[in-house]
């Protein structure tokens, strides 16, 4: 099969952006008749399923080694039982939203952690200007919108800061450890990891809680793990073999947007002033955190296609 066009790359891409950008209203609605994380459970277990079965042909297609079982747990444990149990837990008090943009510090938090985890990822002014930024958008966010809502907003938002930041630790050892493994093998055995230890998670925190089998949940579980996860990695991993990580990077600034947008025009939640300029401050920032000298070269984003929502 031939390089595909660039039509159908550009087509893949905003495909992912819309599905990644409607995921966190979507992870909302479904909190209405489910517990957090009996639905993150749930949705990790059937994307692991359905993702068992394709992992094989996508990895002839892209090549790269098995994990190691290092990987294989810190993907599981980090980037999607950690990461993805606090995003559901947030979202049952702050809006999808807010939320997303939240979790949207992500690629500075990984320039933060490869500062002290990676020698040759030292973070430059520039980045270290980012990283300020996001944060007063960050900030901006907590004095207006969460203290709006209420003290356990503001207590449930700076938690909810530990979903990116797992996942950058996660990303982090995947660039030490696993730049040639295959991507496709170690997403497909960090969800088995990630649903077993929701799994677990639910018996020790939600022992008796209950789920109503609307068709709202129903829909929810069965659009995040197939069209959220499967769909969306999918795309992914297809347009990295053919366009690379410089022009997947936009992802970060399209999705926080995005997703504020269908929160405002789907969800009925409010964009308040405060909510649109700290919006506008993270994805500032993270553009001076995640961007490079053109001279450097980009690092290899094998098997780093997780992300929340």
């Amino acid at each position: 099969m031939g390089t595909p066009s660039r039509r159908a790359l550009l087509l893949a891409f905003v495909v992912m952006c819309a599905i990644w950008s409607s995921t966190w209203l979507v992870i909302k609605e479904g909190l209405t008749d489910l517990p957090p994380l009996r639905a993150a459970a749930m949705r990790f277990s059937l994307a692991a399923l359905v993702f068992a079965g394709l992992a094989p042909w996508l990895h002839r297609k892209e090549g790269g080694a098995r994990p190691t079982w290092s990987l294989r747990l810190g993907m599981g444990l980090l980037n999607f039982a950690a990461s993805y149990g606090i995003v559901y837990w947030g979202e049952t008090v702050l809006p999808s939203g807010l939320a997303s943009v939240l979790w949207a510090t992500f690629p500075m938090m990984v320039a933060v952690v490869g500062h002290f985890a990676l020698p040759e990822e030292s973070l430059s002014r520039r980045q270290a200007a980012g990283f300020a930024i996001a944060f007063a958008g960050v900030g901006l966010l907590f004095v207006e919108d969460l203290a709006a809502i209420g003290p356990e907003a503001t207590r449930v938002g700076a938690l909810f800061l530990l979903s990116p930041l797992a996942s950058a630790f996660g990303n982090i050892q995947v660039k030490r450890r696993g730049s040639d493994t295959s991507s496709a093998l170690l997403n497909r055995d960090g969800m088995v990891i990630g649903a077993l230890a929701l799994w677990l998670a639910t018996f020790a925190l939600e022992p008796g809680a209950s789920l109503h089998w609307t068709p709202r949940a129903v829909f929810s579980i069965v659009y995040l793990a197939l069209v959220g996860t499967v769909l969306a990695f999918g795309l992914y991993f297809w347009v990295l073999r053919h366009s690379g990580a410089k022009q997947l990077s936009l992802i970060a600034y399209v999705i926080p947007v995005a997703a504020v947008a269908v929160g405002v025009l789907a969800g009925g939640e409010t964009l308040t002033p405060s909510l649109a300029g700290g919006t506008g401050l993270v994805v500032l920032g993270v553009w001076f955190a995640a961007r490079r000298p053109r001279a450097q070269a980009a690092p290899s984003t094998k098997s780093q296609a997780s992300r929340s929502g």
